[in-house]
This record gives structure tokens, C-alpha cells and sequence, in this order.
């Protein structure tokens, strides 16, 4: 009986996280005359798959898919090179102020973005970066506080007598990283690179700050373009939306076991 309670809680509450997702999915395939019906129509009498490819053409949606592509690759490539190293400097070196160093570095995690915000678009104006995909890249080349201390937990978790042996091998501690630390921390790589690909796709303030040129926007730019000054286009939206969901849930779905190891793994030694 308390099995069956739980099923039947999971159940609806799996049901109830989906409509949204499932009322997206229809409203995208309606046609204008049962848009906005009351009572809501769930279920469209006529499918429409052409408003998909309708709403792809209105914009440039293959130039936006690009630049979101380059973002997000050359993001998620710099988080986990500066991540990795300054992750392994904190879990593997002894040096005088390492553990204020690291709390000064966690401390960053409580400036909330919003605050950084204009002074980092002071700096990147004067650098003359507005207007390009740099700022939305650059920054994720100079690490995360969030990500380092998850990284930093699961080196903790790697015994450093294979450390030792590789020294006597004659390993040198960039070879000890790269030949045994990084193939083991797989899983938190892998957890700290789902994370940030999320975090860029679905990224809208940073794009909508410091771009200007249709031809730099991504993909959440590109979807606020269907939000008109008289009106909303609202299959357009839905149809976009959904079509844009698709990466990061495909992403999530190959990458959860190693989501959930990842995660553990960084919880078992502070």
C-alpha cells in the first residue's frame, strides 16, 4: 500500500510538471482560430507542423543557433580547463593562506550578478567588446566559484597515494593531473559541463546586455523578437520554445547517470 502511495504520487506529480510542457507542445500545433478558445481546446483539430518551420524562417534562427553553439561551446571548454586547475591547485597544494584563499573564493558565490553587472559592462566597453560574443565567453574562462568547489570536493575524494606513486614514477604534477587526476573526475566533469551548457542556452540577460547586432543574437534574443509592439505571437513562441528545449533535454537525458554520481561524488569528503 505505501509502494502504491508513492507510485501515485510520483505519477502525478511527473503529470503535473508536464502540462506546461505538454500544453506548449499543442498550442505551437493550433491553428489562429483555436488559439484562444475558452474552455481551452488541449488537443488541436487540426495539427499544424508547418508552424514549426514557419516560426524557424520569420528570423534568422539559423544564425542565432550558431551563435548560441559558439557560446555555449567555448564557454563550457573555458569552465572546465580553469575549473580543473584551480580546483586541483586547492585540493593538491600546500601554500600559507590556502583556505582563506578558497573562502575568499567561495565569498564570490554571494555577490549576486546583478551587482557586477554594470561594472563588467564598463569594462567590456572599453575594452570595445559590446556588441560581440567575447563577453558572453570570456568570463567562463576565469572559472566559477560554484564549479571549483565541486571539483575541488571530488579530488578530495581521489586517494593522493596514486599521486605519490606517479611522483616516484617521475611524473610532474601537470602530468599527474592530466594522466590520473582528470581521467578520474569524469563524472564531475561531465556534471560541471551539463551545468554550464544550461546556463548559457538558457542565458537571456547577458546577450540581451551586451548585444545590439541582430547578427550576434542567440537563441533567447532571437525569441523575444516575436513579442511585437501591438501583439504576441504566440504559436511562434511556443513552436520556438519547444524546438529550443530539445538540446538541453536531450543533453540531461544521456547525462544523468553521470549527474547523479557526480553529485554524490562530491558530497562524500570536505
Amino acid at each position: 500500500m505505501k509502494r502504491f502511495i508513492v507510485y501515485a504520487l510520483l505519477i502525478f506529480c511527473s503529470l503535473l510538471f508536464a502540462a506546461p510542457l505538454f500544453w506548449a507542445v499543442t498550442t505551437a500545433l493550433k491553428s489562429q482560430s483555436e488559439l484562444y478558445l475558452f474552455p481551452p481546446k488541449w488537443i488541436p483539430s487540426d495539427w499544424k507542423f508547418i508552424n514549426f518551420v514557419n516560426a524557424w524562417t520569420i528570423q534568422p534562427f539559423n544564425l542565432f543557433l550558431k551563435n548560441t553553439l559558439i557560446v555555449t561551446l567555448l564557454s563550457t571548454i573555458g569552465q572546465l580547463i580553469s575549473c580543473t586547475l584551480v580546483s586541483y591547485g586547492f585540493a593538491r597544494f600546500e601554500f600559507k593562506g590556502r583556505n582563506l584563499l578558497f573562502l575568499v573564493v567561495l565569498a564570490t558565490m554571494m555577490v549576486p550578478w546583478e551587482v557586477t553587472m554594470i561594472p563588467q559592462y564598463m569594462e567590456f566597453n572599453y575594452l570595445g567588446w559590446i556588441n560581440t560574443l567575447k563577453p558572453l565567453i570570456v568570463p567562463s574562462w576565469f572559472g566559477s566559484a560554484y564549479f571549483i568547489f565541486l571539483l575541488r570536493q571530488f579530488i578530495l575524494t581521489i586517494p593522493r597515494e596514486l599521486d605519490e606513486a606517479a611522483t616516484i614514477d617521475g611524473a610532474s604534477k601537470f602530468g599527474i593531473l592530466v594522466r590520473i587526476i582528470a581521467p578520474l573526475m569524469g563524472p564531475a566533469l561531465i556534471l560541471v559541463g551539463v551545468f554550464q551548457i544550461m546556463s548559457c542556452w538558457n542565458d537571456y540577460l547577458g546577450p540581451l546586455i551586451f548585444l545590439n547586432d541582430q547578427t550576434k543574437y542567440t537563441l533567447t534574443l532571437g525569441l523575444s523578437q516575436f513579442k511585437g509592439m501591438f501583439g504576441v505571437d504566440m504559436q511562434s513562441i511556443m513552436a520556438i520554445t519547444c524546438l529550443i528545449s530539445i538540446p538541453p533535454l536531450a543533453v540531461f537525458f544521456f547525462a544523468q547517470r553521470y549527474i547523479v554520481g557526480g553529485i554524490a561524488g562530491t558530497g562524500i569528503k570536505g
